[in-house]
């Protein structure tokens, strides 16, 4: 069973930065992983586990503006400190545009930095719990008929069963039949939960006309 233990990647090229940080990170009971490059961190698999990454602004090759370009770029949702020996106005502005959660300079500010991580490590909770729940989601809506889709698109669009029925051309019972088998594998216990279901998954609504145009 994968750990849950939250894990704080740091990457700065200065050895003592990387100790410091490292030991503050123990003793919140969070489990750290240090790298003196952009790229060695790169080359480390990843965990489904809350993450963040502690980061030094200035890196020899890859460096910190460009890595958080290369983690946008490969979708990887991971909230990023950003650290630096100088206060760089324009980079830092460009840092926080792209995403940043928060910039620090040194020498760091101990509590500043922890309860920086602190809400990455949140944030970052909740982004693996919407993205779990998302999943199931699919996986879910995969199970229903392509009929079974198209009840649902008009029952969630306001439509009665008759009125289904009418667009797609079977009768009302079957349309209830159809409705039933919905509710049951999308997990729905009422219709207005089943449209906010449908609002997550971006199943398109108001979609009569064209369904009527298939028939």
């Amino acid at each position: 069973m994968m750990s849950a233990i939250p894990i704080v990647f740091i990457v700065d090229d200065d050895v003592s930065v990387r100790e410091s940080v490292e030991l503050l990170v123990r003793n919140e009971k969070w489990k750290p992983e240090t790298f003196a490059s952009a790229q060695e961190f790169l080359n480390h698999p990843r965990t489904l586990v809350p993450t963040c990454l502690v980061l030094d602004l200035s890196l020899p090759g890859l460096n910190g503006l460009e890595l958080q370009n290369r983690l946008a770029e490969e979708h990887i949702d991971m909230p990023i400190i950003f650290i630096t020996g100088y206060g760089d106005v324009p980079k830092s502005v460009r840092a926080m545009k792209a995403g940043a959660l928060e910039f620090l300079t040194k020498p760091l500010d101990s509590s500043a930095l922890i309860s920086a991580i602190r809400k990455a490590l949140e944030r970052s909770r909740l982004a693996l719990a919407q993205a779990a729940e998302m999943q199931e989601l699919r996986a879910r809506y995969a199970l229903l008929t392509s009929r079974e889709r198209q009840v649902m698109a008009l029952v969630v669009s306001g439509l009665l069963n008759k009125q289904a029925g009418g667009e797609l051309g079977i009768s009302e019972i079957t349309v209830k039949a159809h409705r039933r088998q919905v509710m049951e594998k999308m997990k729905a216990d009422s219709l207005a939960t089943l449209v906010k279901l449908a609002a997550k998954l971006g199943v398109p609504q108001n979609s009569a006309p064209a369904l009527r145009q298939q028939s």
